[in-house]
């Protein structure tokens, strides 16, 4: 454990081992940086609650969970408004996940909790390119002068790994200069995902990927619960389809995103984000199949 980690309770199918998990789930409990609905620092809590509504067996993958061995470690404690010291802490209780070989799975809070997560993977996997689902393109310099917030955080993660290490599915949200960015420097998919992504995984090499999913990727009619919804997304079974497609690829790390309870008296879209991280548990290769050690060769 991390003395920065703090538990409740557990995601469905825990085990109450860390030293034996191939898989961490870890929660970070921010949104300072929201420009609309603020709230999803209460999504880590709100997808553990209801994923006892789920069954631990995945009919897509045939697997229960009850046979994968993975540790829900809580919520990184961060320290209330202090946004850089909050990216900090997330960094450095990745890191450690990383360093002792296992996968980390982590659930916000606002999309800006990417960026360190991205920079702990790419301090041990060098090679990385990163998988964003998003409505939002996330490319602006700045929000409001600030270029630390979930409007900014995909070009930030360009400035770690090169835009054409980055790709980018459901985008339909962005000003036009996030627009003409994102066609001249990443592979930019507007308003598509599964297909595009079903190629670019045909042609994958062993080249390491870290996942991020928006819950805004999907229509707010199947994910209403999200501090910015955007209409025309996909559909829940889309994007279920798409981590079943996810999983035949080198994930060193992954995180789901910006799941807002408040905005959702149904729960369909806490549970909608469960059932995804059910599916990527269940699917996901633990790092010593992928790599030696968990290094990057």
């Amino acid at each position: 454990m991390h003395p920065f980690l703090y538990r409740k309770y557990g995601f469905m199918g825990s085990r109450e081992d860390y030293a034996t998990a191939d898989f961490v789930l870890f929660g970070n409990p921010m949104d300072f940086t929201v420009s609309f609905q603020p709230g999803s620092r209460f999504g880590p809590q709100a997808i553990r609650a209801v994923s006892d509504g789920l069954e631990e067996y995945s009919f897509y993958q045939r697997r229960s969970l009850l046979d994968v061995r993975f540790f829900d470690a809580g919520d990184v404690d961060l320290p209330f408004g202090n946004t850089t010291a909050s990216l900090e802490r997330i960094e450095d209780v990745a890191r450690k996940i990383h360093k002792d070989g296992k996968l980390p799975i982590a659930m916000g809070g606002e999309h800006l909790v990417t960026l360190p997560l991205v920079k702990a993977a790419l301090a041990q996997y060098p090679r990385l390119a990163v998988f964003h689902f998003d409505a939002h393109a996330d490319l602006r310099e700045d929000y409001l002068g600030e270029t630390l917030s979930h409007a900014t955080v995909m070009r930030q993660v360009v400035n770690l790994v090169g835009g054409k290490n980055l790709y980018q599915f459901g985008i339909r949200s962005g000003t036009e200069e996030e627009y003409a960015y994102g066609r001249n420097n990443t592979h930019f998919y507007v308003d598509e995902l599964l297909e595009p992504l079903q190629r670019v995984v045909e042609q994958w090499d062993d080249t390491p990927v870290y996942v991020t999913i928006d819950i805004d990727v999907v229509d707010p009619a199947f994910a209403p619960g999200t501090g910015t919804p955007e209409p025309g997304g996909c559909t829940a079974k889309e994007i279920l389809q798409a981590m079943l497609v996810l999983t035949r690829l080198p994930v060193v790390g992954m995180d789901l995103v910006e799941v807002l309870p408040a905005q959702d008296s149904s729960q369909r879209t806490a549970l909608l984000a469960a059932k995804l991280i059910r599916e990527a548990l269940a699917g996901l290769k633990p790092l010593q199949e992928t790599f030696d050690n968990g290094r990057d060769l």
